[in-house]
């Protein structure tokens, strides 16, 4: 959450030319309501089974194409079916400062609804750190890569 997915995934298909989908934006479009909204008006549990649907279909439907993932995504029972798994992975602390100083920081932040209490969101962060690192095939340290370096990286397990 707030690690720079979609940044990466948009700086990735702008370098190589490739395609990239985003479960978000795929169940924003599904719902026509962004994932706030949906969280707000039908829950996290709606939201959850919307991102279970969406894997379904992806594993159905989608060939090799990168997919940038909610934070919460890790949670579909077939994820490793949907390919190779990519970690980009960064402290707690460096996400936080990322989202506090960036350009549109009060959207960035609006946007994260578990990011709403920043003493849950770190817990939530820790928690999750562990799943994700059990799932990942690739990790890739954004703390310390310049965004050229991380493509590059992405790209030698990928191109």
């Amino acid at each position: 959450m707030g690690v720079g997915k979609g940044t990466t995934a948009r700086a990735f298909t702008k370098k190589y030319g490739t395609y990239i989908i985003d479960t978000d934006d795929l169940i924003e479009s599904k719902e026509n309501k962004e994932v706030k909204k949906i969280f707000e008006k039908k829950g996290e549990a709606y939201f959850r089974a919307q991102e279970q649907a969406t894997a379904d279909w992806i594993e159905k439907c989608v060939k090799g194409t990168f997919i940038s993932c909610g934070g919460g995504f890790y949670k579909v029972n077939n994820l490793k079916k949907l390919g190779t798994v990519v970690l980009l992975d960064a402290s707690f602390e460096w996400i936080h400062k990322r989202l506090k100083t960036a350009k549109n920081a009060k959207e960035k932040l609006a946007k994260r609804p578990l990011f709403a209490d920043e003493k849950k969101a770190k817990t939530l962060y820790e928690e999750r750190q562990k799943a994700y690192r059990k799932l990942a095939d690739v990790v890739v340290d954004v703390e310390n890569l310049s965004m050229d370096q991380q493509l590059t990286f992405i790209a030698k397990h990928f191109l």
